[in-house]
């Protein structure tokens, strides 16, 4: 109980912040058009790098990773990178489920974190997509 009055205290001014356009130049803030994120399986523990493009579905084993917004403080300012990103668990036979659908935060993953017993992602960075580059891309790496 206590857990979610302090959640709601703590996160309603973060709340009433993300009505404001994602575009808006007068905050400072760039959009940007592609997520790095990275996801972890817990299960191998295998960490796999995505790039996720804006409003295109990037798959990550069983899960759904959809891009809505991504937000970059400008070069001037301390670094931070915010993404709205719908998670869903595709399971056979069984419609999607939601998983996640929130903003996440490079500079505090913990913030706003998935719950899932298997998977974790999280924002890296948000960046504009390169003319020519494909996207959705997916480059695995071991945990170091």
């Amino acid at each position: 109980m206590w857990r979610a009055i302090f959640l709601i205290v703590a996160f309603f001014p973060a709340l009433a912040l993300s009505e404001a356009a994602p575009t808006d130049k007068s905050a400072g803030r760039a959009p940007g058009t592609v997520a790095v994120l990275n996801a972890l399986d817990k299960i191998t523990a295998r960490i796999s790098r995505l790039e996720a493009p804006l409003d295109t579905p990037v798959r990550f084993e069983a899960l759904e990773i959809t891009l809505r917004a991504c937000i970059a403080t400008p070069p001037e300012e301390a670094p931070e990178s915010t993404a709205f990103l719908e998670i869903r668990e595709l399971k056979p036979g069984a419609k999607p489920a939601v998983v996640f659908s929130g903003w996440m935060f490079a500079s505090s993953p913990a913030v706003s974190a998935m719950e899932h017993a298997v998977y974790d992602v999280w924002v890296i960075a948000c960046k504009t997509a390169s003319p020519g580059k494909s996207s959705g891309s997916a480059k695995k790496s071991a945990v170091p």
